[in-house]
């Protein structure tokens, strides 16, 4: 026979399993929201010279809103250029000469791609490529030409 110990700690057991299952549909829930919610948009593209830090799915921003998000990244092998295909809603209207600037999130921080307006008249259409942009910035890379111009601009030894 089972003694109440037993049956008290395979309910508990039941209970803590159905919480764990309980807070992983939640977070997959949470994850897919993008995908589940039907919003409709339209694909344009820009070509930049580095996208470190951008992925699938790293979000578009107007104004440090989230738009939209990256669709597409994959590399044209005529201009060695990173073309990403970023999806952006349709009640967003870009002017055309609208720009494309991969920004960090902060030091440790992911990338997004930010979206800056033009003032053109006309608006980007569905297919459009924005021209405009501005690949990531690394900050190794600003760092060891920091350290590279400070020893450049230290006097030599003995001279002066």
């Amino acid at each position: 026979m089972t003694s109440r110990a037993g049956l008290a700690e395979a309910r508990a057991e039941l209970v803590a399993g159905a919480l764990v299952v309980l807070m992983a549909l939640l977070f997959l829930a949470w994850a897919a929201q993008d995908r589940l919610d039907g919003r409709s948009g339209y694909e344009v593209s820009a070509s930049f010279p580095d996208v470190d830090g951008v992925a699938v799915g790293t979000e578009v921003r107007l104004a440090g809103v989230r738009i939209g998000r990256v669709s597409e990244i994959r590399l044209n092998p005529q201009t060695y250029m990173a073309d990403a295909v970023l999806t952006i809603p349709d009640d967003v209207v870009l002017p055309a000469d609208s720009a494309a600037l991969i920004q960090s999130d902060g030091l440790l921080g992911g990338a997004y791609i930010q979206l800056q307006p033009g003032g053109s008249l006309d608006n980007l259409a569905p297919g459009d490529e924005i021209e405009d942009v501005q690949g990531a910035v690394s900050l190794l890379q600003l760092m060891l030409k920091f350290v590279d111009s400070q020893s450049d601009d230290s006097p030599e030894d003995g001279k002066e």
